[in-house]
């Protein structure tokens, strides 16, 4: 009965790796809407407790903010979220 409780207490990797690249894509469209985006790629492994996020963003240059500043935040807020699901 103790490994169910324990399974049950830490989120799934499948399940990380799915908040994260939900809130990375959330952070892409609040800034851009989605015709703006002509290429989205957010790749986000989970192994052994290590979380790796990489955004691909492809928008117009002069679009803002920029496409930069908007890969990271997303980045940043992938991370975030992973955090408050542990914190669960």
């Amino acid at each position: 009965m103790p490994d169910d409780a324990d399974a049950d207490s830490e989120p799934s990797d499948d399940e990380v790796v799915r908040t994260a690249a939900e809130a990375a894509e959330g952070i892409v469209f609040k800034h851009y809407d989605q015709s703006t985006v002509t290429d989205l790629d957010v790749t986000v492994t989970f192994e052994e407790g290590v979380l790796d996020v990489d955004v691909y963003l492809n928008a117009p240059e002069d679009a803002e903010p920029d496409r930069e500043a908007v890969a990271q935040e997303a980045v940043e807020t992938a991370g975030e979220a992973v955090d408050e699901l542990f914190a669960e």
